[in-house]
C-alpha cells in the first residue's frame, strides 16, 4: 500500500513539474518577443556627432575635444525623451569646460539708465556787449578772457560822435528847460519834453543809470563814456581792442553767469523710453571722486544722432562756487520708474547670433538644449526673457568650450534652425546632410602639428564647387594629426570657421596607401 502511494505521489509531482516547465517556457518565449521586440524597436542606427556636424560613426567613439558621439536608434530616436538638437557632455567634461549654470528667476530689474556727457555753459545765461551806436575804444578795463566780472563793472571806455552829439542835445535841452520856469507853460513844457527825449534816447543807447544821472546833475557832455557788465560772470570772449573802432551792434564782449550750467548726455536709443523731462539725474565728474551732483531732465533731443545711435539728454543743474566747468566729461545716471516683476536671465547666458538671439537650457547632468527666447527690458547684469523658457529652468552662463569652438558653435546654430534629415534604417552608418560640414581627399603637403597649421593638395571639393588646389587649413586639434606625415594621402572633414579660415575636424589616412580620385 506504501509502495502504491509513493508512486502516485511521484507521478504528480512529475506532471506538476511538466506544467510548470510548459508555464515557464511559453512565458519566456513571450518575454523574449517582447524584448527581441523592444530591441529591435530600440536598434542603434549609427551614433551622430554631439555638435551637430556632418560626421557620423557606425561604433561609439569621441570627437575631437572629447565630447562622447549620441546613439541615433530606428525610428529618429535617441532612446530618451532628449530632443535630437541636445547637447551632451560628461560630467567630468563639464567641470573640465568651465560650464556653469543658474536659474531663470523672477525679479524687478533695476531701471537705471546711463549715459557719458559733458558739462556745457547754459546758453540761456550767456550776455552779450554790443554797443548800440558807432565809436572807438577809448580804454579798456576788462583785458582778458576769462576774467570774472560783476554786474555794473567798468568794461570799457568808449568815444562816439554820436553819443557826443546826443548829450550836448540833452545838457542844452535842460539848460533851457531850467532858464524857462518863469516863462509860459507851454514853452517850458516844450523844452523839458525835448531833454527827456535826449535822455531817453541816450538809455536806448545802453548807458548806465549812473551816467545818465551824472550826466543830468552836471549838465556838461562828456567825452569819454563807460560801458558796464549787465550781469555777473565769465568773460569767456573779448573782441575789444584798445583803439578800435566798432560799428552798431558788434559783440566786443561775452558774458557767461555759470552759477548754472548744463550737462548734455548722449542716452543710448533703447533707454530713451525711460527718460523724461522733470526726472531727477545723478551727475559725477572725475574731477571731484565721490561728489554727486543733483540736477532734473529739462529736455529730451526730438533727433537721434544717425552716427552713434543716441540721442542727446540735458540735464540742468546748480552750481555753486563754479566747480563743474564746461567741458568736463560727466557720467549721468538717471532713476527711472520700477516696473512689475518679470523672468529673468543674466545677461551672459544669451548667445546673440544678430538675427535671433539663444539660451542654453540644462535638462539633466550633462544634457542641454539651446532655445531661442525673446527679450525684453535690460539692466546691468540681468535681461529679461518674455518667451523661450520658463521660472526655474537652469541656463548657461559660462561655456567656455562653445566660444573657444566657434566653429562647432556655428555648426549646432544652423542645425538648431535645421535639424538633420532622418538617415535610412541602415546599420550602414549613412552620413547626414549639413551645410556645415565639407569632406575632401587629397595628400598632406606640410604639417605642423605645434601650430596647428596643415597644406593639403586635395581632389576636387563637390560641396564648395572647388577644383583640385594645394591650400593651408588649421586643425581643430593637434591629435588629429598623430601618425600622420607630410607626403601621406588622406580624407579629411572640415569646417568655416570664419570667412577664410577652414578648420579640419577629422583627418585620416586615406587607405591602401592613396587618395580616390
Amino acid at each position: 500500500m506504501k509502495r502504491t502511494l509513493t508512486i502516485a505521489a511521484l507521478a504528480l509531482l512529475l506532471l506538476a513539474a511538466v506544467g510548470a516547465g510548459y508555464w515557464l517556457g511559453h512565458r519566456s518565449t513571450a518575454t523574449g518577443t517582447a524584448t527581441a521586440r523592444t530591441d529591435q524597436t530600440k536598434k542603434i542606427l549609427y551614433y551622430r556627432n554631439p555638435m551637430g556636424l556632418a560626421d557620423t560613426s557606425p561604433v561609439p567613439k569621441k570627437d575631437p575635444m572629447g565630447m562622447d558621439y549620441i546613439p541615433v536608434f530606428a525610428g529618429g530616436d535617441d532612446g530618451s525623451a532628449d530632443s535630437a538638437l541636445q547637447i551632451r557632455i560628461s560630467a567630468d567634461k563639464v567641470q573640465k569646460l568651465g560650464v556653469r549654470t543658474e536659474l531663470a528667476t523672477v525679479r524687478t530689474l533695476a531701471r537705471e539708465v546711463r549715459a557719458l556727457g559733458r558739462v556745457e555753459i547754459d546758453e540761456s545765461r550767456i550776455n552779450a556787449v554790443a554797443p548800440r551806436f558807432e565809436g572807438w575804444v577809448e580804454r579798456l578795463h576788462v583785458k582778458v578772457t576769462g576774467q570774472p566780472v560783476v554786474k555794473g563793472q567798468a568794461l570799457f571806455e568808449v568815444w562816439s560822435p554820436e553819443l557826443a552829439s546826443a548829450q550836448s542835445e540833452y545838457a542844452i535841452a535842460r539848460q533851457s528847460a531850467e532858464a524857462m520856469k518863469n516863462a509860459e507853460a507851454s514853452a517850458h513844457e516844450s523844452m523839458s519834453a525835448l531833454a527827456d527825449a535826449s535822455l531817453a534816447r541816450l538809455k536806448n543807447w545802453g548807458l548806465a543809470a549812473g551816467d545818465t544821472q551824472a550826466l543830468s546833475r552836471h549838465g556838461q557832455a562828456r567825452r569819454a563814456l563807460t560801458l558796464r557788465s549787465p550781469v555777473s560772470g565769465i568773460v569767456i570772449e573779448k573782441k575789444a581792442v584798445q583803439g578800435m573802432r566798432f560799428a552798431p551792434g558788434d559783440t566786443l564782449y561775452q558774458i557767461a553767469d555759470l552759477s548754472s550750467v548744463w550737462v548734455i548726455a548722449d542716452a543710448n536709443e533703447q533707454d530713451i523710453a525711460r527718460i523724461q523731462t522733470g526726472q531727477k539725474a545723478r551727475i559725477t565728474v572725475n574731477a571731484y571722486p565721490g561728489k554727486e551732483f543733483i540736477g532734473r531732465v529739462s529736455f529730451i533731443s526730438p533727433t537721434l544722432k544717425s552716427e552713434t545711435r543716441t540721442v542727446p539728454v540735458r540735464v540742468e543743474l546748480a552750481n555753486p562756487g563754479g566747480r563743474l566747468k564746461p567741458g568736463l566729461f560727466a557720467a549721468m545716471t538717471l532713476e527711472a520708474p520700477q516696473a512689475a516683476p518679470a523672468l529673468t536671465v543674466p545677461s551672459s547666458a544669451v548667445i546673440d547670433s544678430g538675427t535671433r538671439q539663444i539660451v542654453l537650457v540644462q535638462l539633466g547632468e550633462g544634457r542641454f538644449e539651446p532655445r531661442t527666447v525673446r527679450l525684453g527690458a535690460r539692466s546691468d547684469a540681468y535681461v529679461e526673457v518674455l518667451d523661450g523658457i520658463k521660472s526655474g529652468e537652469s541656463v548657461v552662463v559660462a561655456a567656455n568650450f562653445l566660444i573657444d569652438a566657434e566653429s562647432n558653435l556655428k555648426a549646432a546654430l544652423g542645425s538648431f534652425s535645421h535639424p538633420a534629415a532622418k538617415p535610412a534604417a541602415s546599420a550602414s552608418a549613412p552620413q547626414a546632410k549639413a551645410s556645415a560640414g565639407h569632406r575632401g581627399e587629397g595628400k598632406i603637403d606640410a604639417i605642423d602639428a605645434q601650430t596647428g597649421a596643415i597644406t593639403i593638395a586635395h581632389q576636387p571639393i563637390a560641396s564648395l564647387k572647388w577644383p583640385a588646389m594645394t591650400m593651408d587649413f588649421v586643425l581643430a586639434n593637434a591629435a588629429l594629426a598623430r601618425g600622420i606625415q607630410a607626403g601621406t594621402p588622406v580624407k579629411f572633414e572640415f569646417v568655416e570657421r570664419k570667412p577664410g579660415e577652414w578648420v579640419i575636424t577629422k583627418l585620416e589616412a586615406a587607405p591602401n596607401g592613396h587618395a580616390g580620385h
